[in-house]
């Protein structure tokens, strides 16, 4: 298990009620965003969003890699 500090931004973080957390996770950036998706109860699909390691965008079968920062990035609206 790695150790890493997940960002959340817009309505994931509304949902999750924090900026950050640190968690434990394994596998891959797809397996560690459904495991908080059923934690928290995003409503957004992992088809919808962007993730990014350290600063860059990453590819969601990427594996988690200890003591990395993971954003995930929902679609922004504006106007």
């Amino acid at each position: 298990m790695a150790l890493i500090t997940v960002l959340y931004f817009a309505s994931l973080r509304d949902a999750a009620g924090v900026a950050s957390e640190t968690v434990e996770a394994g596998g891959d950036l797809r397996a560690l965003y459904e495991a908080l998706r059923a934690r928290h109860g995003f409503a957004l699909p992992q088809d919808r969003l962007r993730v990014a390691v350290d600063g860059e965008f990453a590819r969601w079968d990427d594996a988690v890699r200890s003591g990395s920062e993971i954003a995930f990035i929902p679609p922004v609206s504006g106007g």
